[in-house]
């Protein structure tokens, strides 16, 4: 009997012991997961082709994700007959797919259904592009792999091009986390600035649009639109709205393909809203599938797959639905679903974007907003500034009869504008101005902000480009703004800067 009262404590501490071992084995096991980049199936996907192929599975990973969201969509090809997670493609312009099927010695059809092939597929490529690119040699830093992703972007355009890299180094220096098949696929966020090479002079910055300010301007084919003088040869009744069923890059790149015989006005962006115009808005572009609706719209097409919800960003909403205003002030067109209409509800049309994705409801509140208010320099009581300041109607992107500007100068003597807040809120501003390589290019506006707790104001101050951009409504934010009829916006002329300060119009949108 002894000898048992004393084997049952040993027994209880010794299961306890061991109870105790397995949770910190578990514990070891749940760190080791947690610290783990991938895992899971896919994960060890784009680690077995980072490991044949030499390219770090962060680029894999990221190139995937911007070009496709790390997506096969069920084995469907993108707008310019792009397959896979990779975006292996076979077009006139890009033949990634049989240059994979050359690389790896691996069948074109199986490249397109398999994602494992597809991988090893798209990893084949962007190593051979790198080696291309770097005397043979594979680059030996995680910053070295730009010049081999602008390539794999097969842009005609060079600026395009080297928008398409960066994007792929902002999806590493932010981190990536997305769920697909079951999947949690995890890039942990990690700084690398990119050595661009020879892109690095290579900019957009100054390829800008004539017809919305805050676009970049990439030209589509001359054969892929019809030249025309709208409004004046053809009204402009609508915009429609698509969505690419490809990447950013991808579309851009199709319409300035001679062979795809489509284009659209404007291209925008998921990730932070930025937009490109490839048909200038007084040219036909071919994107409704119906002549007489071409001749009467503006085509914005948005980046994405219409079965895939999480390319639908806020950025991108909120970018579209500033253009979409603009085109609709612009023309004279209703701010209402029977003149913003989407792909699908074109008479005859065989597309069915944008699809169920789309949150019509949200777009059309930033399109037509609860309220909104616009105070001009012109604006009776509501504009004060020195006899320093000057009003000029020499160009004919001013808002209204005409601006005021100023010569730049170390001294306080803004221009103010003073506007009726119905509320405590949030609320977007914007700025009008006509723009010119004599204005000046840092231009600071201040806007009153509320403090925390929506007691008294703060000054936020923010520097314009006045060279850029002109004659459109030009975001500077969203703010809190507090209740009240008071001046809440000044546009300083103090400033280290050259060329006159323009005053012209804001607007103030409630959010």
């Amino acid at each position: 009997m002894r000898t048992r009262q004393w084997v049952r404590p040993f027994a209880l501490i010794f299961s306890l012991l061991l109870l105790l071992s397995s949770v910190a084995l578990a514990g070891g096991k749940e760190e080791f997961d947690r610290g783990n980049k991938l895992g899971g199936r896919i994960g060890k996907l784009f680690e077995k082709a980072a490991k044949q192929s030499g390219v770090p599975v962060e680029i894999l990973v990221a190139l995937s994700y911007a070009e496709t969201r790390i997506d096969a969509h069920g084995g469907q090809p993108s707008v310019d007959n792009g397959y896979g997670v990779m975006h292996l493609a076979s077009n006139p312009a890009n033949h990634s797919l049989e240059e994979a099927a050359a690389l790896t010695h691996v069948s074109v059809d199986r490249l397109k259904s398999d994602t494992a092939s597809n991988i090893l597929g798209g990893a084949a490529v962007l190593a051979s592009y790198a080696r291309a690119e770097n005397e043979g040699n594979l680059p030996t830093g995680l910053d070295g792999w730009f010049t081999g992703l602008a390539r794999y972007s097969h842009s005609q355009d060079d600026a395009v091009a080297r928008e398409y890299a960066l994007q792929v180094y902002t999806f590493i220096n932010q981190g990536i986390d997305i769920g697909r098949q079951g999947e949690d696929v995890r890039l942990e966020a990690q700084p690398v600035t990119p050595d661009q090479g020879r892109y690095a002079d290579r900019g957009s910055a100054s390829i800008m649009s004539t017809d919305y300010g805050p676009a970049l301007w990439a030209p589509a084919s001359t054969s892929n639109y019809t030249v025309a003088n709208r409004p004046t040869e053809y009204p402009i009744n609508y915009v429609i709205i698509h969505v690419t069923q490809g990447s950013y890059a991808s579309a851009i790149n199709w319409f300035q393909n001679p062979s795809a015989q489509v284009s659209a006005h404007y291209v925008v962006r998921s990730s932070d809203g930025q937009i490109t115009q490839t048909v200038r808005e007084k040219d036909v572009a071919w994107h409704a599938g119906n002549w007489s609706y071409n001749t009467q719209s503006v085509g914005i097409e948005h980046e994405g797959y219409i079965s895939d919800c999480t390319w639908f960003t806020d950025a991108m909403y909120r970018a579209s639905a500033a253009l979409t205003r603009s085109i609709t002030d612009k023309y004279g067109i209703p701010k209402d679903r029977n003149h913003i209409i989407g792909h699908i509800e074109v008479p005859g049309s065989t597309h069915t974007d944008p699809g169920p994705c789309w949150d019509w409801n949200y777009y059309m509140s930033l399109v037509n907003p609860t309220w909104s208010t616009v105070v001009d320099n012109t604006t009776a009581g509501r504009f004060r500034a020195s006899a320093n300041w000057a009003l000029s109607s020499y160009s004919s992107q001013r808002y209204g009869g005409d601006y005021a500007y100023a010569n730049p100068v170390a001294a306080s003597d803004a221009a103010y504008y003073k506007v009726n807040i119905p509320s405590n809120g949030n609320y977007e501003v914007y700025m009008w101005y006509p723009a010119n390589s004599g204005y000046n290019a840092s231009t600071p506006v201040v806007i009153s902000q509320a403090n925390t707790n929506w007691v008294g104001t703060t000054a936020v101050t923010r520097t314009v480009n006045q060279q850029i951009n002109g004659g459109t409504w030009v975001s500077l934010g969203t703010y809190r703004l507090l209740g009240g009829d008071s001046e809440i916006i000044a546009v300083s002329r103090w400033t280290s800067g050259a060329g006159y300060v323009i005053a012209d119009a804001f607007q103030i949108v409630k959010r």
